[in-house]
């Protein structure tokens, strides 16, 4: 439980500073709009370059794990999508749902708790599902959003205003740049490594003094909305996982181990940053992430007993 606590306090911190700041008007009332800005603009594609052009892809290339951690987190993402958007719901709304029910906070929650719980081998597999979450799971939802801003009636033209979104998108381009750069084999020159170092940090931190700052505006999301999204991420995904990890693929313990603690994970501020950026209505959203915080005290508590059987 200490262990639990210990990583999900600064959060919890964070979120703080910024609902503190926002209400005795240290920060403006566009602070949680420009924060997110310089998030999703500067910092956090330098993470994403910087992960994907420094990562040792022989090093990482575990296609059973990945499989369990691609096939839970799109498994969520999908069939919530797919219930939000019959709902009805706006396929742009419907895709920042099932992200908030998909994408777990592997970064900043996830590799510290894994090198705490499972010592210096738990670094790799939660690398490997931050790789997942972070690029793969986060583009494909970055291009269900310009698929559902789109008004054409034709499919032509819907497509290629949709390449045209995501070649200007910086969440898209960064990885794949990056990715490109890793090919190559070059190292980064090590100023240009120490920039992005230095942007990517800002992150985690930016985004949650942002979402504080949100919330000392707006009351997070209540009711089923909310819940329901908390219950999918700390329920469903963790479940799905154990399935696949210990049953279907039959993975070695300390990966199977680490499958279920990242999928037990509360949801990350990727989902609040792409409905702040796309001036989407983010209550929702903060309420997920505000609750599966909390809620994920007690789940991540039961995925550490069951580990430690």
């Amino acid at each position: 439980m200490s262990s639990v606590t210990h990583v999900l306090l600064p959060i919890f911190g964070l979120i703080l500073a910024g609902y503190v700041c926002r209400r005795t008007s240290r920060l403006g009332e566009t602070a949680a709009a420009e924060l997110n800005k310089f998030v999703v603009w500067l910092c956090l594609p330098a993470l994403l370059f910087r992960v994907t052009a420094t990562a040792n892809w022989d090093e990482i290339w575990h296609p059973r794990f990945v499989a369990v951690c691609a096939l839970a987190t799109l498994g969520v993402f999908v069939a919530t999508l797919a219930v939000r958007w019959r709902s009805p719901r706006h396929l742009v709304d419907a895709s920042i749902d099932g992200l908030s029910a998909a994408y777990a906070n592997t970064g900043y929650i996830g590799i510290p708790l894994c090198v705490l719980v499972l010592g210096n081998d738990g670094l790799v597999p939660a690398l490997i599902a931050t790789l997942i979450v972070v690029c793969v799971l986060f583009a494909i939802a970055v291009i269900c959003v310009e698929v559902g801003l789109q008004a054409e009636k034709t499919l032509h033209h819907a497509v290629a205003k949709v390449l045209r979104a995501l070649a200007k998108n910086p969440l898209v381009v960064a990885p794949i740049v990056g990715a490109a750069w890793a090919v190559t084999g070059w190292t980064l020159p090590q100023p240009a490594d120490k920039f992005l170092h230095l942007l990517g940090a800002a992150t985690t931190p930016g985004a949650l003094v942002s979402l504080g700052a949100f919330l000392a505006a707006k009351p997070a999301g209540r009711g089923e909305g909310a819940f329901t999204l908390s219950a999918l991420k700390l329920v469903v995904h963790p479940v799905l996982t154990w399935v696949l990890a210990f049953w279907v693929f039959n993975l070695p313990p300390l990966w199977a181990n680490a499958a279920l603690l990242l999928a037990a994970l509360p949801t990350g501020t990727g989902p609040y940053m792409l409905a702040e950026f796309y001036q989407r209505e983010a209550s929702v959203v903060s309420g997920t992430i505000l609750y599966s915080t909390l809620g994920s005290l007690a789940t991540l508590t039961a995925c550490l007993y069951l580990i430690q059987q």
